[in-house]
């Protein structure tokens, strides 16, 4: 864990639970795009930047979830480097309470304040092209997060953030975090067109062909979408919808999941329902959903 691994001249990644891109800039600059889940990832993070006698400079990050933004702090305290982050998930990362209270609907009860899914604040600005390393592209990966992005840089090597999940982690977790199911699937379909040297998400390994991947993860979209459609035959509340889906799926129940999952679902049936799938009804105050 926490190796780094040379992909092109000046492109590699750190293997880590979500994988941090690093882009040597010139002979002793580079940026980090990511930067892992917590303190002791950023720590890791500066022992590779110091067995190389490089320069950390910028972390670009892909969007604002804890595992992507967790080392932020502890980097820009020990480097003085920038960080950006885009539109809305700029501000979730300079306020990082954000995400746990978006996706509990509420003040967030402790259990859900912890590192997993609250990262400590830093010091974002809002990402431009402006800012860009020379060679940078940004890719707009929206549907997983607010405003995710991507990045190409001038070794066509292509960062992917959180838009795709690998066969394992889908057959352990079954249901993905998921903001926007219509983006993700959009997003999804463009990644499946796109040619790079190598591709490198977050949670799956790197290669050169991603479109095998892509369809992976658009098919469990699908699926998930008919398995909430078939539980809707008759009408259900939402709690109902749920404990079904985790009862399907064999899930285990927590805080985490909870919010986790129920999020997504609850994504899944605005989709729907916008859709002209599903309907929603208020009945014995109670919102009901059922299939149409």
């Amino acid at each position: 864990m926490y190796e780094l691994v040379q992909l092109a001249e000046n492109s590699y990644y750190i293997q880590s639970p979500a994988k941090m891109g690093l882009v040597l800039l010139n002979d002793t600059d580079v940026c980090l795009i990511d930067s892992g889940n917590d303190k002791e990832a950023g720590r890791k993070v500066r022992q590779i930047l110091d067995a190389n006698n490089w320069h950390l400079k910028a972390i670009f990050n892909t969007h604002s979830n804890a595992d992507h933004i967790g080392g932020n702090k502890y980097l820009q305290d020990q480097t003085g480097c920038k960080i950006y982050a885009v539109g809305i998930d700029c501000d979730f990362t300079r306020h990082p309470v954000l995400e746990p209270s978006f996706l509990y609907g509420g003040f967030p009860p402790k259990d859900l304040k912890h590192k997993f899914l609250m990262a400590q604040p830093s010091d974002a600005e809002y990402l431009t092209n402006a800012v860009l390393p020379t060679g940078f592209k940004i890719i707009n990966l929206p549907g997983h997060f607010f405003d995710m992005v991507g990045f190409r840089n001038a070794d066509n090597v292509v960062y992917l953030a959180d838009c795709l999940s690998s066969k394992e982690t889908l057959e352990k977790y079954q249901i993905s975090f998921v903001y926007d199911v219509a983006a993700y699937i959009n997003t999804l379909e463009m990644v499946k067109e796109l040619e790079a040297k190598v591709f490198v998400p977050a949670h799956a390994e790197a290669t050169e062909d991603i479109a095998p991947l892509a369809q992976l993860n658009i098919d469990k979209v699908n699926e998930i979408a008919e398995k909430i459609m078939e539980i809707c035959r008759g009408k259900l509340c939402f709690e109902q919808i749920l404990q079904k889906l985790f009862t399907e799926y064999d899930l285990a129940m927590n805080f985490e999941q909870y919010v986790l999952v129920g999020s997504t679902v609850r994504s899944y049936l605005s989709w729907l329902k916008d859709t002209g799938r599903v309907s929603a009804t208020f009945e014995n105050n109670l919102l009901l959903w059922e299939r149409i």
